[in-house]
């Protein structure tokens, strides 16, 4: 029984990872193919490649998460815990993208994780349990806190790309700001490797630890980066465009240089959280914030509050959907566990 839910959790892992790229290649590559920076086919392609190449690049996350974030109960109520909460975040993910909403495939992960645990440790199984306050310091306040900063970063640097093209023509500023965009396209997706792809490995570590085989402490296993990889880029090459109109068009309209200046922002951002400070920073949250902070230093308004304010509700609402979907999931499957 411990074997056939090891080898359950492990498929809807890599289903979350597919769903995963399937979700967020609008991140990537939606300011870009909405500049005509790129045309679509080639953006997918080349988020594909990135986003697998990110995933082996970095597994400090990874560990993070399996080390110090969760100690999750042996046997099978840790699987039934890890099967749950993801089960959960793989169907927030449809939903969402069902709503052509953007939406945080990490905190709808968290989110699972924690209604399952808490539901298991009701149950006298154990839960869950987060290492003191590194759970609230290493990965909800940063989470929460990205998207402030990313909207406030690309609403300054708005300022000094301004000045920087001063004595430019538009028409210039436009076609040298497409080739940038090109490369941030790729640049973004390597950083959604590197964050969103970990979560992925993290929940595969977890599992192989809860069934008492070689996992966190042993470090990442190169077929747990493989399959996270492989499937995220899949995911990506399949493209849910729905995302990627509300990202390019229904929030704001914004020029060739507000997009760069937000694919840069939110790459960057994604780069020191995984590489330098080992802090999970959602993808969505972080460009969706950059392009906003770009989009509405304009001097007319471009920002349609009405979408944005439906996407706040979206996110808001992430853990605490993905909580509840997780524990109710959890409680089905108590008896079979």
């Amino acid at each position: 029984m411990e074997l056939f839910l090891l080898v359950l959790v492990v498929l809807v892992a890599g289903c979350f990872a597919f769903l995963n790229g399937f979700h967020d290649v609008s991140n990537s590559v939606a300011t870009a193919v909405r500049n005509r920076a790129l045309t679509a086919n080639v953006a997918v392609v080349l988020a594909a490649i990135f986003s697998f190449i990110g995933v082996l690049l970095s597994t400090g996350l990874a560990l993070l998460v399996s080390e110090s974030l969760f100690r999750l109960p042996q046997g099978p109520a840790g699987l039934g815990v890890l099967l749950a909460g993801t089960l959960s975040a793989c169907g927030w993910d449809v939903y969402t993208w069902w709503r052509r909403m953007p939406s945080s495939s990490t905190h709808a992960l968290v989110g699972g994780l924690l209604g399952a645990g808490a539901a298991s440790a009701f149950l006298g199984s154990g839960g869950p349990v987060p290492d003191g306050g590194v759970l609230w310091r290493l990965v909800l306040l940063p989470l929460l806190l990205s998207p402030v900063l990313a909207f406030v970063l690309a609403w300054l640097s708005v300022y000094v790309v301004t000045w920087t093209v001063r004595f430019r023509t538009p028409r210039e500023v436009n076609r040298n700001t497409r080739m940038l965009q090109a490369v941030l396209a790729g640049t973004f997706s390597l950083g959604i490797g590197m964050q969103d792809g970990q979560r992925t490995v993290s929940v595969v570590l977890l599992a192989l630890g809860a069934a008492g085989l070689a996992g966190g402490m042993a470090g990442v296993p190169f077929w747990v980066q493989l399959f996270a990889a492989a499937l995220l880029a899949a995911g990506t090459l399949c493209g849910g465009w729905r995302i990627a109109h509300t990202l390019g068009s229904r929030m704001v309209r914004i020029d060739p240089m507000r997009g760069a200046n937000a694919q840069a922002v939110g790459s960057a951002m994604l780069f020191v959280g995984a590489m330098a400070l080992h802090m999970p920073l959602s993808s969505t949250h972080t460009i969706t914030a950059a392009i906003l902070g770009a989009g509405a230093n304009q001097r007319f308004a471009t920002v349609r509050w009405g979408v944005v304010l439906r996407v706040l509700r979206i996110w808001v609402f992430t853990a605490f959907a993905t909580a509840l979907g997780g524990a109710i999931l959890y409680l089905a499957l108590h008896p079979l566990l």
